[in-house]
C-alpha cells in the first residue's frame, strides 16, 4: 500500500480537513506519535499529507505540539514541501482581520521547547536567517493574488508561548518593534522542516488585533470566540489557495532549501 506524499499541509486552528477519500495513517517517529494521524491523499493532481498541527480535536496546545514528530512524520512520507497555513493576530492597523500575509521572518519568543532533530553527538547550526522558502512564498503570492484577497506580501511574524494571549504592553512592545503578527506555532515548526531540508512556507490568516492596538479605534483585545468566527468566515479561502499553489508547485527545487544542512555542520 503506497504511503507516500509530496507536499505536506499543516493544518492550524480550525482547519481539520483537507483531502477528501484520504487514507489515514498512523506514523511512528522518534521523537513520539505526531498530533493525530496523517491524511494521505490526491489533491490537485499530486500527492498529499494532511496534518492538523494541534489535532483533529484541538488536543494540544501552541507549547504541548509535537513539532520535531510532525515534521519528522512527513519527511518520513517522502515530503519536500510544506505549506503551512496558521492563524495569527495583527500587530499593525493596516494589516486586518480577514487578511492574508506570506510571511519571510519570525521572532522566536517561545521558551523550552524541543526545536532541533540535533542534540548531539553531531552539532548541526542551520541558517535561518531567511527561514521560509522564497519559492513556496512567490507562489502563494501569486495565487493569493489571483484569488483577489488583501494580501501583505511579507510579514515578520513574533511567536509567543501561548497558550494565553498577550498584555496590551506585550502587543505594544510588539507593535513597536515593527513586527507585523502575532502568533503560537511557527517556531519551532519552520526550522525544523528546514533541518530536514524542506521547503516551508507559512501562509497566516488574520483573526484579531492581539490584545488591541493602543489609541487605536475599532482594535478590541482577542477573544477565542473571535478567532473562531473569522476562522470559519475564511477557510474556504485558505484551502483555496492551498489547492491552487498544489497544482502548481514544481517538481523541481531550484531553492537552497533542499541544501540546508550542507554547511551547517562544524
Amino acid at each position: 500500500m503506497d504511503q507516500t506524499a509530496e507536499i505536506g499541509v499543516f493544518g492550524g486552528s480550525g482547519f481539520y480537513s483537507l483531502i477528501e477519500d484520504a487514507r489515514e495513517i498512523k506514523v511512528e517517529t522518534p521523537y513520539g506519535a505526531p498530533s493525530d494521524l496523517i491524511a494521505v491523499g490526491a489533491l490537485a493532481g499530486k500527492k498529499v499529507a494532511f496534518l492538523a498541527r494541534h489535532g483533529k480535536e484541538h488536543q494540544f496546545p501552541p507549547h504541548m505540539i509535537p513539532y520535531r514528530a510532525n515534521v519528522w512524520a512527513m519527511k518520513s512520507l517522502g515530503v519536500t514541501r510544506i505549506i503551512g497555513p496558521s492563524a495569527v493576530g495583527s500587530l499593525q492597523p493596516h494589516i486586518k482581520p480577514g487578511d492574508f500575509v506570506v510571511c519571510d521572518q519570525f521572532v522566536d519568543r517561545t521558551t523550552g521547547r524541543k526545536d532541533t532533530f540535533y542534540d548531539g553527538p553531531v552539532a548541526v547550526h542551520v541558517s535561518s536567517a531567511d527561514p521560509y522558502c522564497p519559492e513556496l512564498r512567490r507562489l502563494a503570492i501569486e495565487v493569493i493574488r489571483e484569488q483577489g484577497i488583501p494580501l501583505h506580501e511579507r510579514g515578520t511574524n513574533v511567536v509567543i508561548q501561548g497558550p494565553r494571549f498577550s498584555t496590551k504592553a506585550e502587543s505594544k512592545w510588539f507593535t513597536g518593534m515593527g513586527w507585523e503578527v502575532v502568533s503560537m506555532t511557527q517556531y519551532p515548526e519552520a526550522v525544523l522542516a528546514l533541518e530536514q531540508e524542506i521547503c516551508y512556507v507559512n501562509i497566516a490568516l488574520i483573526t484579531d488585533y492581539d490584545a488591541g492596538l493602543v489609541g487605536e479605534p475599532g482594535t478590541d483585545p482577542v477573544s477565542a470566540d473571535e478567532v473562531v468566527r473569522v476562522l470559519h468566515e475564511n477557510n474556504e479561502r485558505v484551502r483555496r489557495v492551498i489547492v491552487e499553489m498544489v497544482k502548481r508547485i514544481s517538481p523541481v527545487r531550484g531553492c537552497k532549501c533542499a541544501t540546508a544542512l550542507e554547511y551547517a555542520r562544524l
